[in-house]
């Protein structure tokens, strides 16, 4: 056992200084690697050091004044019995879970759509992205001004309808309700454009033999169209699922400062209160983790693969 676990190893080291060797041996790629060294050098400053940095800060009982002693878990220990931050990790999942789904199923029933030949069709598609083109505060603000109780179209039609007996803004759930729909609004059009793409490169003949062979069209959806679509659609879900769990403005702007979320709760205790300074910096350590495990389940266990991966 131990003799085979040797040659296994050896086998690896050795495959590994041939990959060396074969990157460095040739002028071309040594010269290549020499000249991206200053870009990754600088990525890894800009992007590495203020990470590490936050995790030594959540835990040290720094303040904004001083860089504090260590206290190990302790700032983490505080951070997970806030009730404040339990809020923003329960709205910010349900958000998160809800919205995606939501701008998924519609993207693709309008990427499906757009895809077709028809007349007026550049138009349209143009049309589609309009919603995607407002700023995020802006469009916080335009719709935060429809729900108003006194001049809002949306509270106005909700009232007359009877569907709700409160003012949308007054309310927490309402407002979480909301917030997605505003989301859904705007963002569903970024995911449709990348269904859309993929959709684009989908061979035509390939839909002309399945309709030779007599395949109707759920089965040319689910048989081609779904499993040639898989690449896009999980850099759709995946781009989407990383952006809305780390909502920030929408939720800060709309909700009034009155519905939190995760980075709202990082943002309150590293800015605005001293005192919650080091359960803050443990929220933002949070986050980074855990949006760092979301994007392993979708590349790992989801089968996304790079082609170098497949290589």
């Amino acid at each position: 056992m131990k003799k085979g676990v040797s040659v296994a190893s050896a086998s690896t080291e050795k495959k590994g200084r041939g990959w060396f060797k074969e990157e460095f041996g040739n002028p071309e790629r040594r010269t290549a690697y020499y000249m991206v060294l200053p870009s990754l050098l600088i990525i890894v400053l800009v992007a590495f050091f203020p990470i590490l940095y936050g995790i030594a800060l959540s835990l040290t009982d720094s303040t904004i004044s001083g860089f504090g002693s260590f206290i190990g878990f302790e700032n983490y220990t505080d951070m997970f019995q806030d009730s404040d931050f339990g809020e923003g990790l329960y709205n910010t999942v349900i958000f998160t879970v809800v919205s995606v789904a939501l701008e998924f199923f519609i993207g693709l029933g309008i990427a499906l759509a757009i895809n077709r030949a028809f007349r007026g069709r550049g138009l349209v598609r143009a049309a589609v992205l309009v919603p995607w083109a407002f700023p995020t505060v802006i469009a916080a603000v335009m719709w935060r001004l429809m729900f108003q109780s006194q001049v809002g179209i949306v509270q106005y039609v909700a009232d007359t309808l009877g569907i709700i007996s409160e003012p949308i803004l007054s309310s927490r759930t309402l407002l979480l309700i909301g917030v997605i729909l505003v989301d859904v609004w705007k963002t569903t059009p970024f995911v449709a454009l990348l269904l859309l793409a993929g959709l684009q490169v989908i061979p035509g003949e390939v839909y002309e033999a399945a309709r030779v062979d007599g395949a109707n069209w759920m089965q040319r959806f689910f048989r081609i169209t779904l499993p040639l679509l898989k690449g896009a659609i999980l850099v759709a879900v995946l781009f989407r699922t990383l952006d809305a769990y780390r909502v920030y403005d929408l939720f800060w702007v709309l909700g009034n400062r009155e519905l939190a979320s995760l980075s709202t709760y990082v943002y309150e205790g590293v800015r605005i209160s001293q005192l919650q300074f080091g359960p803050g910096n443990a929220a933002a350590v949070f986050i980074f983790v855990t949006a760092f495990l979301i994007a392993l389940f979708f590349i790992r266990v989801l089968g996304m693969r790079t082609s170098v991966e497949e290589e």
